[in-house]
């Protein structure tokens, strides 16, 4: 797993190993930013279920101003430090040990750029989304990964579902602000 471009491009990240892991594939993540591509620059990212920290690093290394990542494991907590530290983003990133839902519950402060990530198949992100609309920005994007197959809720507070993408058995699901709220 590596930075795929931006000003840490090239570095190699770790990850842990385990049935519980499962990272995003760099075809996955190199979708996902192309998508978001002209968003990012100077945007405050909010990774949930940050894993390594890979998608929130990427941000970062795009010219994303700040990133937050939650983990509620503390092994998980460790290696996105360690990766964050790596590729020289330990100053514009907090790392937070927490349960996603939780953290969303207690947070006021507001993200340009959200990604959820969570493990499949648990209803994660149907739960994330119900609550991250809260802490969102204005003019804001949401971006899920789940299996194609799911059928994600068409709307997460007032934001809509825009657009789903195909990546094999990986979908990217993009949220936006609905017309009628905008």
């Amino acid at each position: 797993m590596r930075v795929i471009t931006g000003s840490a491009r090239g570095r190699k990240l770790i990850t842990l190993e385990g049935d519980d892991v499962r990272p995003t594939t760099d075809i996955v993540k190199e979708a996902l930013f192309s998508i978001i591509q002209f968003e990012i620059e100077g945007r405050k990212v909010l990774d949930l279920f940050g894993g390594s920290g890979q998608l929130a690093i990427e941000a970062l290394s795009r010219g994303a101003d700040s990133a937050v990542i939650v983990d509620l494991s503390r092994k998980s907590v460790e290696v996105i430090k360690q990766n964050l530290e790596h590729t020289g983003f330990s100053k514009k990133a907090v790392v937070v040990q927490s349960d996603a839902m939780s953290f969303l519950s207690r947070r006021t402060e507001k993200y340009d750029i959200a990604l959820i990530d969570p493990p499949y198949s648990k209803g994660l992100v149907e739960a994330a989304l119900d609550k991250v609309h809260e802490v969102m920005n204005e003019g804001g994007v949401i971006i899920c990964e789940a299996p194609y197959k799911d059928e994600l809720p068409e709307y997460a507070g007032n934001f809509r579902l825009q657009k789903k993408y195909r990546y094999g058995k990986t979908g990217l699901f993009l949220y936006r602000l609905s017309e009628e709220e905008a």
